[in-house]
């Protein structure tokens, strides 16, 4: 059975990242020296509680889980917004199966909250919640992705297709829970890829974070054209918790808001 990617995942003017780009990750001991100093510190800003309550849904990368969000959703109760975890331990089975994962917490926020939920997603939960502002407009009002290579999941560095590669493997030798070979190139792979394509309802909004020193996914694949790209200086990993990443995040969450607001007020923004 092959454990190719599918070559749809790779589209024209798309490629992973050179071997040698895995030495950019190296300042992730940077970055998460600085979250550190910067809360021991109190550098923190003081909230102005611009979150104002708004309910905000993260959702982990590849290989991990809601722990790797904890700094981040820290800050952002810090800033008034309210967090949910996404319940997803380790993200590594089947994209459409964590889709609906995180689609089901949306549904119960929402139920609990009366009103739409924002997510921010970290690589490939950046991809997993581009389908879900798509899939389901009544639930998701905003997006803030973060080095989520939407337009082409295959470019990404050799070391993790090695690692999707045994996934799949041990998919087939029985273990439960694993990332399959249709996840990689068949039904599942064509679904989550197209439908991460599909064009934004209006009173929905995105928020592109991306870094040109990425040394796990090519950069280019993060910007999607109906989001507002946003370059930040960090690792692929350290933007789960380096500080200044969490500033951008912030203001693309407020920024969704406003374009969400005056979507609404215009009356072009109704999702149903």
């Amino acid at each position: 059975m092959s454990h190719t990617l599918a070559p749809f995942l790779m589209p024209d003017g798309y490629a992973p990242p050179r071997l040698t780009a895995l030495l950019n990750e190296r300042s992730l001991v940077e970055e998460a020296g600085r979250a550190v100093v910067r809360r021991g510190a109190g550098v923190v800003r003081r909230s102005r509680g611009e979150g104002a309550g708004e309910p905000v849904l993260l959702v982990p990368g590849f290989l991990a889980g809601d722990w790797s969000l904890v700094g981040l959703a820290d800050r952002l109760r810090r800033e008034g917004f309210r967090t949910y975890r996404s319940t997803i331990h380790a993200n590594v089975g089947c994209t459409l199966n964590a889709a609906a994962i995180v689609e089901a917490r949306l549904e119960s926020i929402v139920e609990r909250r009366g009103g739409r939920v924002q997510i921010v997603g970290h690589s490939l939960g950046g991809m997993i919640a581009r389908g879900l502002v798509v899939r389901r407009p009544d639930l998701v009002s905003g997006v803030v992705t973060m080095g989520s290579p939407m337009k082409a999941p295959a470019a990404h560095h050799p070391l993790l297709t090695g690692g999707v590669r045994l996934l799949t493997r041990l998919s087939d030798a029985g273990l439960p829970g694993m990332m399959s070979t249709d996840c990689v190139s068949g039904r599942c792979a064509h679904l989550s890829f197209y439908e991460s394509r599909e064009l934004l309802r209006p009173g929905v909004a995105m928020t592109n974070i991306y870094s040109r020193r990425d040394g796990i996914v090519d950069w280019r694949a993060c910007i999607d054209r109906q989001g507002t790209a946003v370059e930040v200086r960090a690792s692929h990993i350290g933007m789960a918790f380096d500080p200044r990443v969490g500033d951008r995040v912030v203001a693309g969450l407020l920024g969704n808001r406003a374009q969400v607001e005056a979507a609404m007020s215009t009356g072009l923004g109704q999702t149903a």
